[in-house]
């Protein structure tokens, strides 16, 4: 895993398990990597605030977009002015590089 290579410009590779999930360290130095998001046990999330619903679902068809692109989909949980985003790799039952990738991909659509 190259370290001085930003996130963002990265791209998700296919995982389909047979392969363990990050280890706590990997975990830590990709998390300082993201913009305010937080490990939750074996994911990682971030609420997202906007000023209106039309804002909100902006943001939400933008995250599809990214997810197609990259074969990588979040959970979503979505609200009048605020989306909440969580990442980890179902397929390994933890994290991925993958997660982190699409979570920097996910913050740099608001930098637009």
């Amino acid at each position: 895993m190259n370290q001085t290579c930003n996130l963002g410009d990265k791209r998700c590779q296919p995982c389909e398990g047979g392969v363990p999930p990050l280890a706590p360290d990997e975990v830590q130095t990709l998390l300082a990597q993201l913009d305010g998001w937080k490990l939750y046990d074996h994911l990682i999330g971030k609420t997202f605030e906007f000023k209106d619903y039309y804002h909100t679902m902006a943001f939400v068809n933008a995250v599809a977009w990214v997810s197609h692109c990259e074969d990588h989909h979040p959970d979503l949980t979505v609200s009048y002015n605020k989306c909440h985003v969580e990442y980890f790799t179902h397929a390994i039952g933890g994290l991925s590089e993958n997660d982190f990738i699409c979570a920097a991909k996910v913050d740099a659509l608001l930098k637009i």
